[in-house]
């Protein structure tokens, strides 16, 4: 297994967004290939995707890391993180994650938060496991498309 850096847009990356946004959510549709475009070249997003090298270098795994700068510094967010169910257990969520955060500290962010449905057992055992600390805060959403 490889993790990579996404810096074009193919075919093959559309479809493997296809494949897997549906095991991530299904209330939000896949990401168009302007959309995915519109990641790769935005200085803000770094988007990653893991390879299983005994599967044809096919794109088993993603993960999009979001860096901004606000008045206290330079944040980093991970989102969507999603490895195939067909590879899950295999540490390919870790590998991802910790590109993430290498990605993260080289480009001088002090902290990386990400959020998880506490559903996502085996995802929350993850993150506690390589050492992100559940914060006691309370997150809003206001949803614009009401």
């Amino acid at each position: 297994m490889t993790i990579e850096r996404v810096t074009e847009v193919t075919d093959e990356l559309v479809a493997a967004f296809e494949r897997l946004i549906p095991q991530l959510s299904s209330s939000n549709p896949p990401p168009t290939r302007a959309e995915i475009d519109e990641m790769v070249v935005s200085p803000a997003i770094v988007l990653l995707v893991a390879r299983d090298l005994s599967r044809g270098n096919e794109i088993i795994g993603a993960l999009t890391l979001a860096l901004f700068r606000i008045p206290t510094g330079l944040r980093a967010w991970i989102e969507d993180v999603i490895v195939d169910t067909s590879c899950r257990g295999q540490g390919i969520g870790e590998a991802l994650c910790q590109a993430a955060l290498e990605h993260a500290r080289a480009a001088g962010a002090t902290t990386v938060d990400l959020t998880s449905r506490p559903s996502r057992e085996a995802a929350n055992r993850l993150y506690q496991r390589i050492g992100f600390e559940q914060r006691v805060t309370n997150v809003y959403r206001y949803n614009l498309k009401r």
